[in-house]
């Protein structure tokens, strides 16, 4: 700034003291009149009226000398048209002295190097999604079991069907129950579904469908001593249940009834378990393509190739040596039938799940889930093996 435009007289030739100069008017003069123009006028200006904000920066050592003022930064105070100086982005150009930069932060997880060495990334190994020890030392439990209960005394295995079809219902019927407010009535089930059992191995396929018939007969009468309210989803639910679990497990009784029933109910047992083996180990190792994504994301083509594989040549070798007239070509097509069933039967209990919005149907088999996740292959299964053992052997 200019100092001498503060106190100096005005020059010859010129307005007045606000008048122009010889480089234009200068910004913020006063309009010019006779209390301007007179020599003996008091050289003043009104002060502008300051609008509320941040106050002017004050420079108390850099004062001007004949009015000992200190001099106020801004255009609105310059009686000189300012001079322009270069302007910074980050410090504005009418400061005199730019404040001090702030020390730049310091990252306190600064970026790696480019150059320097990254370590390897470990290679992600396959989780097999469930405890594998347990589930196998569970499996081999329940396979002692039924064995000894096949070839020691049949009537002991038609009482490991009942309670495998009483604790499947009590599964089933709490799910839909906490999930669904669906009250399926349990007790007439659960009765039903053991006469349904022990009928079917006494009196065959006449006995079966007579204790069905009575078991969807009781579940609409007992759903009756409650109130109407859900009526009509309750008992379709008790029949469809009466009819999913302790009728299709019916099926394994009269095979056992047979009198070689010990050898086909381990073949379809064999065949069951070698097709779910099959589709999680070729699954698991080689697969690559959804079978069915939206019901069950975890199965592969790549799985059901391997189920039919492996039943298919078990089927061979099982009817060859275990079941009385059978040959190896008839096994392959109970094999491939068995495959196919049994995924069907995973699918559907997956999609029984999945509207209910559950991973396992229960936690009384550690490794497994619950008794109805591992029955999920082998009840869809049951009628199947059971047809095609009568056309290929005979009924027995």
């Amino acid at each position: 700034m200019n100092d001498s435009s503060w106190g100096a007289p005005p020059q010859t030739g010129q307005a007045g003291y606000w008048g122009s100069t010889e480089r234009g008017p200068v910004q913020g003069a006063a309009p010019a009149g006779p209390a301007y123009d007179a020599p003996e006028a008091q050289q003043t200006r009104p002060m502008p009226i300051v609008p509320d904000g941040p106050a002017a920066p004050r420079y108390g050592d850099d004062q001007d000398d004949d009015r000992g003022a200190a001099r106020l930064s801004g255009p609105l105070f310059r009686d000189e048209t300012p001079q322009q100086r270069p302007y910074d982005s980050t410090h504005h150009a009418l400061y005199d002295t730019p404040p001090a930069q702030p020390p730049a932060a310091v990252p306190q997880n600064p970026e790696p190097m480019s150059d320097a060495p990254q370590p390897a990334p470990r290679p992600q190994k396959k989780s097999a999604g469930r405890d594998l020890s347990a589930a196998i030392g569970v499996g081999v439990g329940l396979g002692a079991v039924i064995v000894a209960s096949l070839f020691i005394v049949k009537a002991v295995f038609v009482g490991v069907i009942a309670v495998a079809v009483v604790v499947g219902l009590w599964e089933l019927t709490s799910r839909l129950q906490e999930r669904k407010e669906i009250k399926a009535p349990l007790v007439p089930l659960a009765v039903g579904g053991v006469a349904m059992v022990v009928a079917g191995y006494a009196r065959g396929t006449e006995g079966a469908w007579v204790a069905m018939a009575l078991t969807a007969l009781a579940v609409l009468v007992w759903r009756m001593t409650e109130p109407p309210e859900g009526y009509l989803k309750d008992v379709t639910a008790g029949v469809f249940a009466a009819f999913y679990v302790p009728f299709l497990a019916t099926f394994v009784a009269l095979m056992l009834a047979a009198d070689d029933g010990s050898w086909r109910v381990l073949v379809f047992l064999l065949l069951t378990v070698v097709s779910d083996t099959g589709a999680y180990a070729v699954g698991w190792r080689f697969g690559k393509h959804k079978l069915a994504p939206r019901i069950s994301p975890g199965k592969t083509r790549e799985g059901l190739l391997g189920a039919v594989s492996f039943a298919m040549v078990v089927g061979a070798l099982c009817m060859q040596f275990l079941i009385d007239d059978g040959t190896w070509w008839q096994g392959l097509l109970l094999g491939l039938a068995v495959a196919c069933s049994a995924t069907l039967g995973d699918l559907g209990e997956s999609m029984i799940k999945r509207d209910l919005g559950i991973k396992d149907m229960g936690t009384l088999l550690p490794g497994h889930g619950g008794i109805m996740d591992r029955l999920d292959s082998l009840l869809p299964t049951a009628p199947v093996v059971w047809l095609l053992l009568v056309l290929f052997v005979g009924s027995g």
